[in-house]
């Protein structure tokens, strides 16, 4: 008689399902529940009256949402988890809320509509092309990926630890911009200059002034691709940006930021870099399909891909750096 345990359709059910995960988590941001929740434990009669929802609909969705581990709940009273009093809570800094608002829009939920024939052609057909030139869509982005961002903007200053001295920085794709003005913050003879398209750039000026490195940071408008960044840079961050295009454009740009850095230079790259067997770890893994399904020919690339990227394009020294984050800082000199 056997002794394996009998399979279980839970994975299936489970990813079935999983569009309710999402709109369960996102009316609950709507709705603002998590802090009515996190200004004292409290019951579904008194988190609806404070979210002005039904009784029943908030009593469901605080189950649904404790069964998933976003709650917990004890003789009838609900509580967050330390996770969702950081991230989901508006009293926290790192709340996370607008990030999700820009996750679950149309433009980005679309492009997974005709996965199948996504994966038929191995490309996304042009409407759903999230790198299509000037993509209003990443306004937005700019706007709603501040909190999950800083972290990460936080570790780069770090490992540079360019804190004294003259210093250039540019910043690529450079979007709400906090990666190069929190080099700025941390150097007062810090200058970046900032690329990205002119709308985004809007936002990442906003940024500059609320962080008080305005005088210090100059915006270059246009196509990363085909605007002049100059010479004699000590830094260039590209982050986030390699993952939307194909090995021969990411070392082909890679070859551009290196004429634009000067000798014994750096550039920081930050990604999402799964390890060599491509299926873990998880988050990074997974990153590639969002890339199938919004970009032509973008990838999660591994570490090994991205240092010969790198070294064909003349940089040498190549460091990994894994954050706390999904992500990883990779660092060479030029």
């Amino acid at each position: 008689m056997s002794t394996q345990p009998m399979p279980t359709p839970d994975l299936f059910f489970e990813t079935a399902f999983a569009f309710q995960r999402t709109a369960a988590l996102k009316s609950a941001v709507q709705l603002d529940l998590f802090t009515a929740i996190g200004d004292g434990g409290t019951t579904a009669d008194v988190a609806a009256q404070r979210c002005g929802a039904s009784l029943r609909g908030t009593r469901i969705l605080c189950d649904y949402l404790t069964v998933l581990g976003f709650l917990t709940k004890s003789d009838g009273v609900y509580r967050l988890t330390p996770a969702s009093s950081t991230f989901l809570t508006k009293r926290s800094p790192a709340y996370l809320g607008g990030t999700l608002d820009f996750l679950t829009i149309p433009q980005l939920t679309h492009s997974f509509d005709d996965l199948t024939g996504t994966i038929r052609r191995g490309h996304v057909a042009p409407p759903n092309n999230m790198v299509s030139s000037e993509n209003p869509v990443w306004v937005e982005f700019a706007r709603a990926m501040v909190p999950m961002m800083m972290p990460a903007a936080q570790a780069i200053a770090d490992l540079l630890g360019a804190s004294t001295g003259p210093l250039r920085v540019l910043d690529i794709a450079a979007g709400h911009g906090m990666f190069g003005i929190t080099v700025a913050q941390r150097n007062p003879q810090c200058e970046v200059v900032a690329v990205d398209w002119p709308q985004v750039l809007t936002v990442a000026l906003e940024s500059a002034r609320a962080a008080g490195v305005a005088d210090r940071y100059r915006t270059l408008p246009g196509d990363a691709f085909t605007v002049e960044f100059g010479t004699g840079y000590d830094i260039a961050l590209v982050t986030n940006f390699l993952h939307h295009f194909d090995p021969p454009a990411c070392t082909a740009f890679l070859r551009k930021i290196a004429s634009a850095v000067k000798p014994g230079g750096r550039v920081v790259v930050l990604e999402f870099v799964p390890n060599p067997d491509r299926v873990s770890p998880p988050f990074p893994a997974m990153f590639s399909l969002t890339m199938l399904a919004e970009t032509p020919g973008g990838d999660a690339y591994t570490l090994d891909e991205l240092r010969r990227f790198l070294e064909e394009a003349g940089f040498t020294n190549v460091t990994a750096h894994p954050l706390p984050t999904p992500e990883t800082v990779v660092i060479a000199r030029r």
